[in-house]
């Protein structure tokens, strides 16, 4: 727990120190997110194109029963890795005031990640199978719209903030 609220509070002091010139600009759990979620999502566009080019090799991948087309094999690889990252900023850096218990922030997180990963594979066939476009662009436009979507499923469900008194 140490080893955590040591990164929490270095994490805190950078973004502090990025907050600064935005302050009166933008609320600060909206800068926090955006921070976050900007960081945990170039995280895993980076990841996508390791993935994507030197671990799946842009080879498919023959499960027997269905074969992954490699922008999809690199899309689920890459999944875990920026899904706990994406829920230990949210919880740790973000959404702090939640006093929600952490296995339900996590269940509900679960849930909102399921919905993107539903607009993830649909939106990654849609550019590359239909629309041509080469791979790691096309993860760069599907994240944008699903970055919408998550924000929003994040802040008002699975961080929520009770505001009854």
């Amino acid at each position: 727990m140490k080893l955590i609220a040591t990164i929490q509070r270095l994490i805190i002091i950078i973004i502090d120190w990025f907050y600064r010139p935005f302050r009166k600009f933008i609320p600060e759990q909206t800068f926090k997110y955006a921070f976050c979620g900007g960081s945990n999502t170039s995280f895993d566009i980076v990841l996508y194109f390791v993935f994507y080019n030197f671990i799946v090799r842009k080879r498919e991948i023959d499960f027997g029963l269905i074969t992954l087309k490699p922008h999809i094999s690199a899309f689920f690889l890459t999944f875990p890795i920026t899904f706990i990252t994406g829920f230990l900023l949210s919880k740790y850096i973000t959404f702090t005031e939640s006093e929600l218990r952490g296995r339900i922030q996590l269940f509900r997180y679960g849930l909102t990640v399921i919905g993107s990963i539903i607009l993830n594979y649909i939106f990654l066939k849609l550019f590359v199978e239909y629309f041509n476009i080469y791979p790691t662009p096309s993860k760069i436009l599907t994240t944008g719209i699903v970055v919408i979507f998550s924000y929003f499923s994040q802040k008002y469900f699975s961080f929520k903030i009770d505001t009854k008194p």
